[in-house]
């Protein structure tokens, strides 16, 4: 039977078709907001930029379990909150049915993992599912960043929140966070320390906690690119997160041998520069010379905050993302090209009418990069952009 017409092997067009319609549907968690705010009080924070912080925790934190279990981490942060989309989120100071909000969690998840090719779409269920029951090595270390997130976003915000200040007394008193005082004693003695407004002892995990409330500045800066619905500009956070959601749903795409696992890494730490630098659009009018020593610097002085060693390792995985010389490298600028024209087709047309882009232009910007690290995504995007900026062209808009 020709492989077209079998239902159980797709036609990798089909396959493409629903993977980017899972990923268009998670761009709506960048609309989920907490009860959490960011660090600078200036707004709540949203559930796609947590995602994104608490991956960077899981990161530095990657002492605590193997190898294997952090990568496996990270997969899990990626997918835990897109529950939300549909049965949104839950203030731990609130009292909840319990029962009924797992009940929507799991009709959520059947529905957007449902979005996906059956069999990757099972096995982002179970992930899920891992996550949620926090049984393994890898889940342990998920939920637990993903719970002393907020403690430091609210203990380290300036000025500091007495309501929130509450909920973390309560939450390491007889909350969620209780464990923590034998599962992860030092992390409860920074916790105990930042509510006094103190340092922690360890001189370690003092400049990794500097180096991830730092981080959260990334949250407010903003890109060029919009949100699919068009509601607002996406910011460099939130734009990071789904970005490595990209590459993990489509690592079918990477040349065989990428290794994943570090792609991952280098998108979750790829635009931390831009907290000094800025964001600068593929398609404005730039001084390339000029930002990169900007971003370099920037490099310098962030991962300076971490101890020595993480600073060497993180420089290094920065830096080979922006060489663009090795098959991850690659595969990441691919992905990281890839995402924006989703949204501008979804919404019109998006930034390219502010910038004036042409069709040329997104193949040389745009389609250069994509073919060099997925030749299969540009295959599968360029007759869309065609079409596109024909209609355009016929509408006379």
């Amino acid at each position: 039977m020709p492989l077209a017409k079998n239902p159980k092997r797709p036609r990798v067009t089909d396959t493409l078709t629903r993977q980017i319609a899972f990923l268009s549907e998670a761009d709506k968690l960048k609309s989920i907001t907490r009860a959490n705010v960011l660090s600078d009080n200036s707004r709540a924070e949203n559930s796609a930029e947590h995602a994104w912080h608490v991956a960077l925790f899981a990161l530095i934190f990657a002492d605590r379990v193997s190898p294997q279990a952090l990568d496996r981490a990270l997969r899990m942060i990626l997918l835990h909150d897109l529950v939300e989309i549909d049965a949104g989120d839950h203030p731990i100071d609130q009292i909840v049915d319990l029962p009924a909000i797992k009940a929507a969690e799991m009709a959520a998840a059947d529905r957007i993992f449902g979005l996906l090719p059956p069999v990757q779409g099972d096995e982002f269920h179970a992930l899920w599912s891992e996550f949620e029951t926090g049984q393994s090595e890898a889940a342990r270390h998920a939920k637990a960043c993903d719970h002393i997130q907020p403690i430091f976003q609210a203990t380290g915000a300036r000025p500091t929140r007495k309501d929130h200040l509450q909920i973390v007394r309560d939450n390491i008193t007889t909350g969620r966070a209780a464990r923590f005082e034998t599962e992860w004693p030092a992390i409860m003695a920074a916790t105990k320390a930042s509510l006094e407004g103190n340092e922690a002892e360890d001189t370690r995990l003092t400049a990794q906690l500097a180096f991830l409330r730092e981080a959260d500045k990334l949250k407010s800066v903003l890109r060029a690119s919009r949100l699919l619905d068009d509601s607002r500009r996406e910011n460099s956070a939130e734009h990071s997160w789904h970005i490595m959601l990209y590459a993990f749903v489509l690592a079918d795409q990477a040349t065989p041998g990428v290794d994943i696992a570090l792609v991952l890494k280098m998108l979750l730490l790829h635009d931390i520069v831009e907290i000094d630098a800025g964001d600068a659009p593929i398609h404005g009018t730039v001084d390339h010379a000029a930002m990169a020593a900007k971003e370099e610097a920037a490099a310098e002085r962030l991962f300076g905050l971490l101890p020595p060693d993480q600073k060497a390792t993180f420089h290094a995985i920065w830096r080979e993302f922006e060489a663009a010389e090795t098959p991850e490298a690659r595969f990441a600028k691919a992905v990281d090209r890839f995402q924006t024209p989703i949204a501008n087709l979804a919404n019109g047309g998006g930034t390219w009418a502010e910038y004036n882009v042409t069709l040329t232009q997104l193949e040389a910007r745009v389609g250069t990069p994509i073919s060099k690290g997925a030749p299969g995504l540009w295959g599968w995007l360029f007759p869309q952009l065609e079409t596109h900026f024909r209609e355009t062209a016929q509408s006379g808009t």
